[in-house]
């Protein structure tokens, strides 16, 4: 079932959703099961897969010689999402990027998704590798997700990039795409932001799923500029719980986001790690009730391929 759907047919039920990363290189899939197992009592209608584009790692191969080596670190997201299907009887959704992929790459992508049954994506750009300050797409690439979205439309027209193709079949793909309550760190400002996100929605996405955040009044704010410019499909809250006093500084430096001070300051008093857990998982706890008495009918937790916070969330608030 697609994910505006289950939204939907949820008629005033709080719904549970959250998202996993596939495993690394040399791991099979027994600690995906393993994380999702506890989670699947509370019924989430569908889990999100993420899907990481190569790294490029660059070996000495002697006399000042550099040889650049691809490395990929988490394959296997078509396939994960076959599996959860199979085994749990979940709806999967896997992520799509712009970086790595080429038009073809990604028309192939979807059409094995298509095969599987599988009926939801989201569509990111990704973020620039290691070795780059900004994003390159490939050579025949899409730039911008706003482009991922237009192909994945073009499918669900039956429209493939061989024009010569005769009685094609159309995909029915549903489409996620990013939003940002604090703001894209590329965005010039906040304003134009949301315009891009208006594109994206324009472009036939679905479904808005947003970055995690820590204080709900800029998710609030967020909805607010985007009714106000005509966006009128569901949005998704995203949340994270705490774990540890590290993620204080790297939170912020990786996603952008800002931790409230009475976050912060509990964090910082807290005297060991489990405390520092504790406090995550009552914040996120508060923040999950707050949305679902405001009447969004879903939250959306990223659970970093750990679960047992996540269940003590969905036990105190589903």
């Amino acid at each position: 079932m697609k994910v505006t759907e289950h939204i939907k047919k949820a008629d005033g039920k709080a719904l549970f959703s959250f998202e996993i990363l596939p495993p690394l290189k040399g791991q099979n899939i027994q600690s995906i099961f393993d994380a999702i197992a506890p989670l699947a009592d509370f019924k989430p209608p569908f889990i999100d897969v993420t899907y990481h584009r190569e790294e490029y790692e660059y070996k000495d191969v002697g006399n000042g010689l550099l040889e650049k080596k691809i490395v990929k670190k988490r394959p296997g997201t078509v396939g994960i999402c076959s599996a959860i299907q199979n085994k749990f009887k979940i709806d999967a959704v896997p992520h799509i990027l712009c970086g790595g992929f080429t038009k073809e790459d990604t028309e192939n992508f979807l059409i094995d998704l298509d095969f599987l049954g599988i009926e939801n994506v989201v569509a990111l750009r990704g973020d620039a590798v290691k070795n780059e300050i900004y994003f390159k797409p490939e050579k025949n690439g899409h730039k911008y997700a706003s482009e991922l979205v237009t192909q994945i439309q073009q499918l669900n027209r039956g429209i493939y990039l061989d024009e010569d193709l005769q009685n094609s079949t159309q995909t029915d793909f549903c489409i996620g795409v990013a939003g940002y309550p604090e703001k894209h760190i590329e965005a010039p400002n906040f304003d134009s932001d949301i315009q891009f996100l208006k594109q994206k929605i324009a472009q036939g996405a679905d479904y808005i799923i947003t970055q995690m955040f820590f204080d709900n009044e800029k998710f609030f704010e967020f909805v607010r500029k985007c009714r106000n410019e005509g966006i009128t499909v569901p949005i998704i809250p995203g949340l994270k719980p705490l774990t540890a006093k590290s993620q204080l500084n790297m939170i912020p430096h990786r996603f952008k986001v800002d931790l409230p001070d009475a976050l912060v300051i509990e964090t910082l008093k807290a005297s060991n790690a489990d405390a520092v857990k504790a406090i995550g998982t009552e914040w996120c706890i508060a923040q999950s009730k707050e949305l679902l008495q405001k009447g969004f009918p879903i939250v959306h937790y990223y659970s970093m391929g750990k679960s047992d916070n996540i269940v003590q969330i969905a036990k105190e608030v589903f």
